[in-house]
């Protein structure tokens, strides 16, 4: 029997989470902690070997170890085959800023039209407009916005600020952070006689169960077909994904990344901070993109990829960066030098012309 709802002994949680109790079974832990210093009564991990010295001094009342960890501790633990993964499902438990009470605030508008689900929170100033489908035990924010017809799946969590268009589609338990914007007309422009006309972005947006979206990420509906999110996925803050794009299952995008229009991103790929992505191509699925990449072009094949030039002492980068831009000049002297001697250039077919 656990004391409290925030009180666990270490075989409460070992049963729970299918780990192995090492020492007193009985020691009861209120909260998490970091491994260094640690905090008496709370449980921290250790899952980086280059931390193995800390966990001889640790105060923490236990620490979750992996399997080659496990001899180190110095007092009780729980022993699990990913210790931050373990580390995480006990935090859970902990973490009482998702808790809330359910009701429709006094100064939130809600259409009549609309379906609230059972067990719905709906925050100050608030709009739920006609036609929008909340399910049963969401969340929506201060100042969130559901438009017209959209839906919102069971469990979801709206945190404030964020705008959901007209007949968006949210799956089940998704967290969508402050600010973002799943929706919003797609960049879908034609130059006429006067200047640019608007292309009307007639599509919308799905999102799969289980999909976390970061603070001020926008989502761009469709143009005639939707913008698809999958099950899973989680994206960082401060991305941008453009209209038509299809990101796989259980794919990771750091923040600051921008995805043009019409691409799709295959499952469990891993997508850095900062990579710019082209508009119209495939990424195959167990992709890994480095953080500031570019890609122009089609990713066919599983693995990891990367662009750009790496940090370096400016002095050093500077004379990098001279070199790059002077071959040109040296791909054009060592031509001429081929020309010279009667080498054929082997970028060159029979007629002479350059292979394009």
């Amino acid at each position: 029997m656990m004391a409290s709802p925030m009180s666990y002994t270490l075989a409460e949680l070992a049963e729970r989470f299918g780990l192995e109790v090492v020492g007193a079974g009985d020691t009861r832990i209120d909260g998490v902690c970091t491994l260094a210093p640690g905090v008496p009564g709370r449980i921290g991990f250790l899952a980086n070997p280059r931390y193995r010295a800390a966990l001889a001094q640790t105060r923490a009342g236990a620490v979750v170890v992996g399997r080659r960890d496990a001899a180190g501790l110095t007092g009780p633990g729980l022993v699990a085959k990913d210790p931050y993964r373990a580390f995480a499902q006990v935090a859970r438990l902990f973490d009482r800023n998702r808790d809330f009470g359910a009701g429709i605030h006094a100064s939130a508008c809600v259409d009549p039209g609309a379906t609230i689900g059972e067990g719905v929170h709906v925050g100050p100033q608030a709009v739920v407009e006609a036609g929008a489908d909340i399910g049963a035990g969401s969340y929506i924010g201060p100042a969130c916005i559901v438009g017209s017809g959209a839906k919102v799946g069971a469990g979801s969590r709206l945190e404030a600020r964020v705008y959901i268009h007209a007949g968006v589609q949210l799956g089940l338990r998704c967290q969508v952070q402050p600010g973002a914007v799943i929706g919003s007309r797609g960049f879908g422009n034609v130059m006429g006689p006067s200047g640019w006309e608007e292309v009307p972005q007639l599509g919308s947006v799905v999102v799969g169960d289980d999909v976390e979206i970061g603070a001020n990420t926008t989502i761009d509906r469709g143009a005639i077909d939707d913008t698809v999110i999958a099950n899973g996925v989680r994206l960082d803050n401060l991305i941008m994904i453009a209209h038509n794009c299809r990101i796989g299952e259980h794919t990771a995008i750091a923040a600051c990344t921008g995805i043009a229009g019409s691409t799709t991103v295959g499952a469990r790929c891993m997508i850095g901070g900062a990579v710019g992505i082209n508009g119209h191509i495939q990424i195959a699925d167990d992709v890994v993109v480095l953080g500031r990449a570019m890609v122009t072009q089609s990713l066919t094949e599983k693995g990891v990829y990367g662009s750009g030039l790496p940090i370096a002492p400016a002095r050093e980068w500077r004379k990098t960066v001279a070199r790059v831009r002077r071959l040109g000049k040296l791909e054009d002297r060592v031509r001429r030098v081929e020309q010279t001697v009667g080498i054929k250039t082997q970028d060159e077919g029979d007629d002479g012309q350059e292979q394009l």
